[in-house]
């Protein structure tokens, strides 16, 4: 079960912010949502962060998608992973590449492009020491420039924040409200 109750919480003062939320979203809310709507000025940061990175950057889709797979799959966050899959595959990766992301680096890296390598690796450097080594670095500043550098480190660094809410808050888990939207943070 969702930890808060999604349904427990009052609604009234969260109308304005919801229905901000359900623009971005083609009209509905998802667990996520229902969940960040306990704290309405959350909730609406929340809304605003997620849109600006999912809608108002240059990334490429895949190499942003690459990432926010990644992170879910590091920091076991089923409900990220599962919203994010069928983004990953529209966005041109296959299925044998998000397969892949979830195992070792290693054992992704071959099929990956040069790119996609090196996002891949900094996906893992910030989620799992947070501090970059130079290589890594110097390796992506051979792929990206300084905003898609910035880009890239602003959606691992909120996916980890999503994926971290949703495990810690038990989001999309068994015996929590399902999703039949295919909902995306």
């Amino acid at each position: 079960m969702t930890r808060p109750d999604p349904r427990s919480r009052d609604g009234d003062d969260d109308r304005e912010v919801a229905e901000r939320i359900r623009a971005r979203r083609g009209g509905h809310l998802t667990p996520l949502d229902e969940t960040l709507l306990h704290s309405p000025p959350v909730a609406d940061g929340w809304n605003t962060l997620l849109g600006a990175i999912r809608t108002q950057t240059l990334l490429d889709a895949d190499i942003r998608e690459l990432a926010i797979l990644r992170v879910a799959a590091l920091n076991g966050a089923a409900y990220e992973w599962d919203a994010h899959q069928p983004v990953a595959l529209r966005a041109g990766l296959s299925r044998h590449q998000t397969d892949a992301l979830r195992g070792a680096a290693e054992d992704a890296a071959p099929l990956l492009t040069p790119a996609q390598r090196c996002a891949l690796a900094y996906t893992d450097a910030m989620t799992r020491a947070v501090d970059v080594p130079d290589e890594v670095f110097d390796r992506l500043r051979s792929h990206f420039d300084d905003r898609r550098i910035v880009e890239l480190t602003a959606v691992i660094a909120t996916y980890n924040l999503v994926s971290r809410f949703l495990v810690a808050l038990h989001v999309g888990s068994p015996g929590g409200p399902a999703d039949e939207n295919g909902a995306q943070a």
